[in-house]
């Protein structure tokens, strides 16, 4: 053959190449096609509910009835607990519960001496889950009889919502908060596997347990982590259960982020640098404060971190989403007790429906098909939930787990009205992101590594994509893009 020939054959051989790639290129989404993995994953987290509180709608018409909610789920049935809940207080030992608004105006004590009073452990240490009387409430003229037997009222359908999503896609039967007590450990669990000041104090059980204390309105420090006020402190719980020490919160071991590297990103939003919900401000390499009192001036921080929790859905019509996205709420669509005002729901909506209706990013694929959506609760909020927590061994046992908290996943391979029951809690969600973009599950050694699940059964990857379906709500996003009020915290206790 020569040399001429070779070339023309050569040049033929490249031509059906092509064809073959534009043919793939261009074949219809619904075809099945098995992805290796998602480019992005966005971790919604909510305030303060269970699923007996707030996911009762699963039980009755129109997402879902009676039969389809067991105490003892079979298939396909959601573990809600519809009446007869445990109370100690009550005669007979059980207690109806009532209906309440999701902006009520009462709060409920998750400080962990709250865990402590809802669990009444037995002489085993396991829970009898019947002590949710003794969870404090206040301010004590809004609490309603029996405040913490309480279901949230949707005849309004502002939980409509989170109903849609968790009959459309994925929900967890067994989703539990990782840490027995209120926001500020538990946001330190979801970003870095652990609330131990660090890696060190992890292994031996000694975790920052509760809210900031300090010299402010009502002891509650108004800043958290390594720009707090200089008497600011957070208790330290030890593997005996007593929190006799305190420290200034300012930690230093590595994080998720630290664990990213090349092509993948991440940025964190939050509505304030010094909440108790913004977890990086607590990581002395992250942060680089000024000083207490000060700021965070890392290039980490300034890189990674955005203080208007509405510039994801910006960010999403721009075609900047990043590889990783925590998404933190204002106080006012939070579901937190007593600050929100009952948009948390179409909050959550928005930003699913910005990422289902995507169309021209990612090479004009969009942005439905390859990202994952995880939307969880950061803690259960004082409010009565049946499922007793697993307890792990010491020295760790001391504060894991907490209580029952929602968990949704959402993506095109998500099948509809998918019901899990494997054990979760939040280091499985962080095992999922090690999982999906390649890093050693477990690799920080914490939370992630104690955990024995990573979300897989919530997803079919070799299924074909399920079209997009918008999730209906009382407010969309352009509400939230033209919120001008002032971003209050997420959790005042």
């Amino acid at each position: 053959m020569t040399i001429k020939s070779l070339a023309a054959a050569a040049a033929v051989a490249l031509l059906l190449l092509a064809v073959a790639l534009f043919a793939v290129r261009s074949a219809p989404s619904t075809a099945a096609a098995k992805m290796a993995n998602f480019q992005h994953v966005i971790v919604i987290v909510q305030e303060n509910r269970t699923p007996d509180n707030l996911f009762q709608g699963l039980c009755a018409a129109p997402f879902g009835s009676a039969s389809r909610c067991s105490t003892k789920p079979g298939p396909g049935q959601y573990d809600i607990q519809q009446s007869n809940w445990l109370d100690k207080t009550s005669p007979g030992g059980t207690i109806q519960p009532g209906l309440i608004a999701l902006n009520n105006r009462y709060d409920l004590s998750h400080a962990h001496s709250g865990w402590f009073a809802q669990c009444d452990p037995d002489g085993s240490g396991a829970c009898r889950m019947d002590g949710a009387a003794g969870v404090r409430c206040g301010p004590p003229a809004n609490c309603a009889p029996h405040p913490q037997f309480k279901i949230v009222d949707n005849s309004a359908g502002l939980v409509s919502p989170y109903l849609q999503l968790a009959t459309q896609y994925g929900w967890a039967n067994e989703m539990f908060q990782t840490n027995q007590g209120p926001s500020y450990p538990a946001h330190q669990f979801l970003f870095g596997g652990t609330s131990a000041p660090s890696a060190a104090d992890d292994a031996n059980g000694i975790f920052a347990s509760e809210n900031m204390s300090g010299k402010s309105i009502g002891g509650l420090a108004k800043t958290a982590g390594c720009t707090a006020r200089p008497r600011t402190r957070v208790k330290l719980i030890d593997p005996s259960g007593q929190e006799t020490r305190s420290v200034y919160p300012c930690f230093e071991h590595q994080t998720m982020g630290d664990l990213f590297s090349g092509a993948v990103t991440w940025r964190y939003y939050s509505p304030k640098p010094g909440s108790i919900w913004t977890a990086p401000n607590s990581i002395k390499h992250i942060c680089q404060s000024t000083g207490p009192g000060g700021k965070c001036i890392g290039p980490v921080w300034t890189q990674h971190l955005d203080f208007g929790p509405s510039d994801v859905l910006n960010d999403i019509g721009s075609c900047n989403l990043r590889s990783v996205s925590w998404v933190i709420p204002t106080g006012a669509n939070s579901d937190h007790a007593n600050v929100n005002d009952g948009n948390g729901p179409s909050w959550v909506a928005s930003i699913v429906n910005a990422v289902g209706n995507s169309k021209k990013c990612d090479k004009g694929q969009g942005y439905w098909e390859n990202t994952a959506i995880i939307i969880t609760w950061d803690d259960w909020g004082g409010w009565y939930d049946h499922v007793p927590p697993p307890i792990l061994s010491q020295p760790q046992g001391d504060y894991q787990y907490g209580f029952r908290v929602p968990l949704i996943v959402v993506s095109a391979y998500t099948p509809k009205n998918y019901v899990n029951n494997l054990r979760h809690d939040f280091g499985s969600i962080l095992r999922f992101v090690e999982h999906n973009f390649g890093i050693g599950e477990g690799a920080l050694n914490f939370s992630d590594a104690r955990s024995k699940s990573n979300l897989a059964g919530f997803f079919n990857l070799a299924a074909p994509p399920r079209k997009f379906q918008d999730v209906g709500a009382p407010k969309n996003a352009d509400y939230f893009l033209n919120d001008k009020r002032r971003a209050s915290d997420p959790d005042d206790q």
